[in-house]
């Protein structure tokens, strides 16, 4: 399995301080934010990474990250032409995962406390059965409408996912954490783009969905998650961090 970490988009939710500086860069703890991404997945024995990134950032992404040699990894790094969606993001993996391969992505202003070790082996265990192709990993939150939202069935499978629904279905957010293998690729060729002009990571989870492929990981109740793209949730991610909060 092959880790992408996708650190691109302008991060307006979080000017000024990003008016120089790569939000994925700012620090969350004692560390920028995208070094929690890297040793989630070194933790996790995926020591080929992909970094995605804006052409404007990627000088600054790269001086920090290096080589990989530090975090006992290797880096390769490209670039998202424009802000078009964290699918086109994805898409720009397409060749360094090869046919048949496996990958674990990350956004980069993903914080949680659970060992991606026992997130990668769900998917692992769920794929082996040869009805999954993708996994998405879902945290109850108290604030749904923020991200977008599974829909599942009164047999607790995964029917939808709605994109920062007014009347959320349930209160399980889906993390920017995501396992797919080389298929999603021809999935994202064939998306279309959204009202916002972007292609859509829901649209893309959407179609595993519709085709009984998608496997999710519920977040057990005693670990946490949160985003950190904006001054509020980057607050509380250098927070639970820190371990100022329960």
């Amino acid at each position: 399995m092959k880790g992408v970490i996708l650190a691109g988009g302008n991060g307006t939710r979080l000017l000024p301080l990003t008016r120089l500086v790569n939000k994925h860069c700012l620090p969350v703890g004692h560390i920028p934010m995208i070094q929690h991404c890297v040793e989630k997945l070194v933790g996790a024995e995926i020591t080929d990474i992909l970094v995605v990134t804006g052409g404007e950032h990627i000088g600054g992404i790269a001086e920090y990250l290096g080589s990989g040699m530090e975090f006992g990894c290797r880096f390769t790094y490209r670039i998202q032409d424009e802000a078009g969606g964290i699918a086109q993001a994805l898409g720009v993996a397409e060749g360094y995962i090869g046919d048949g391969e496996t990958m674990c992505v990350l956004l980069g202003d993903n914080i949680f406390s659970l060992s991606a070790r026992t997130i990668v082996n769900a998917y692992k265990t769920q794929r082996g059965s040869g009805d999954v192709d993708a996994m998405v990993v879902l945290c109850e939150v108290p604030d749904p409408k923020r991200f977008g939202v599974a829909q599942l069935d009164d047999k607790g499978n995964i029917v939808a996912i709605q994109e920062k629904p007014s009347v959320p279905p349930s209160s399980l957010a889906v993390t920017g954490i995501y396992f797919y293998d080389s298929s999603v690729f021809d999935v994202v060729a064939g998306l279309k783009p959204s009202a916002r002009k972007e292609l859509e990571i829901t649209d893309v989870n959407n179609h595993y969905i519709a085709r009984k492929r998608m496997g999710f990981f519920r977040m057990p109740k005693d670990s946490w998650w949160t985003d950190a793209g904006t001054h509020e949730s980057r607050d509380r991610a250098d927070a639970l961090v820190r371990g100022a909060l329960p």
